[in-house]
């Protein structure tokens, strides 16, 4: 007789919902199904990611979740994660807690580049070898992915999201010095919110906490594939076109034109290097109707510091002021700092990105 309780996810709808089954104790001389291993006891962020990733595969979408310590029971799983004392893809054991174990993303899949660091945990693991199935799996079906697309959306839901379930598993600070302040809203902590505190009552069943928290981890990790499908690779799309075109913009080429507001730092920074393309210093796009915005590009993505800000005459100056200054009809405002800047049109945008390009 098996006596461990089991979980069947039924289906992954085409909303990213989950529907589940109710436990259900299975008897012996019943048609074999698959079984996904790990332990058993208070659960964390990466194990509860690393099963519901694999239901998402389609051998393993009717498996059950097999949660224990038993060897073994464990020997009887078809996969296991974050339990067992042993990585072994060929085995499909996939545990982090040995001393041995150093693997991560980029040791892993050196064709992604070195960048990758982070100590891997179960959810890196699953991740590294199955996560782009898992992404073709629970793809909007309206866009579809291109091989080079499927690339560039894993390596950003990995940044985006099981980056940081790796280290936070794995005890790796993010910085090396003491942080001014914690994170206390993140996945990781949700998840463990989840467990039966120690002074609670302690017929709570702890399996069923558990398929809770893959029901938790599946929306978060829905959501940020269908955002990088959906939002963040078509921005991509539209900041590399910008940077193939940006010589009719300006000969120097150091003048970027978007249509409409949209978030383009991020992508700048890495097409930049991926394109090999000599520092871009503004960027120019339409806001609202008879509003345009020229922007002074960061040093990076999250920096107030700009590469080269607006001419240094201008700042904290308005409207008609600011057109006799800069000799450009239709100025609307400079920002005190030099960032960002408006004009009612395209050719007042640029011709205040051309003045400060040329500046001192």
């Amino acid at each position: 007789m098996f006596k461990n309780i089991v979980y069947k996810v039924s289906r992954i709808t085409t909303k990213g919902k989950l529907h589940f089954f109710g436990s259900s104790r299975r008897v012996s001389n019943v048609l074999r199904i698959m079984k996904i291993g790990t332990h058993d006891g208070v659960f964390h962020c990466d194990e509860v990611l690393a099963c519901f990733m694999l239901k998402c595969l389609p051998e393993f979408k009717d498996a059950a979740i097999v949660r224990t310590r038993d060897m073994e029971k464990l020997k009887e799983c078809d996969i296991v994660v974050d339990v067992g004392a042993e990585f072994d893809h060929e085995k499909k054991r996939y545990d982090h807690h040995q001393r041995e174990f150093s693997e991560t993303l980029s040791s892993l899949r050196p064709e992604l580049g070195d960048k990758y660091r982070i100590k891997l945990s179960s959810a890196g693991l699953i991740y590294a070898f199955y996560g782009e199935k898992v992404i073709q799996a629970v793809a909007p079906k309206d866009h579809p992915l291109t091989t080079d697309n499927l690339t560039v959306v894993y390596k950003k839901v990995y940044e985006n999201l099981v980056e940081e379930l790796d280290a936070i598993d794995n005890g790796v600070p993010m910085t090396d010095t003491e942080p001014r302040y914690k994170i206390r809203t993140h996945l990781s902590a949700r998840v463990h919110r989840l467990n039966p505190e120690w002074n609670s009552d302690q017929t709570i069943n702890v399996d069923e906490s558990f398929m809770k928290a893959v029901a938790l981890v599946s929306e978060e990790f829905l959501y940020m594939v269908n955002y990088a499908i959906s939002v963040w690779l078509p921005a991509r799309d539209y900041v590399k076109s910008a940077l193939e075109e940006r010589y009719q913009v300006h000969r120097s080429g150091r003048i970027l034109e978007f249509k409409e507001r949209f978030p383009w730092k991020e992508h700048l920074f890495d097409l930049e290097q991926e394109m090999g393309v000599n520092e871009v210093n503004y960027v120019i796009f339409k806001d609202k109707p008879k509003s345009w915005r020229v922007q002074a590009v960061p040093v990076s993505p999250t920096s107030f510091i700009t590469r080269k800000p607006l001419h240094k005459k201008w700042w904290g100056v308005r409207d008609e002021l600011l057109s006799e200054i800069a000799g450009i009809s239709d100025c609307i405002f400079c920002h005190s700092t030099g960032f960002i800047g408006g004009n009612a049109s395209r050719e007042g945008a640029l011709a205040m990105a051309i003045a400060s390009l040329q500046a001192e």
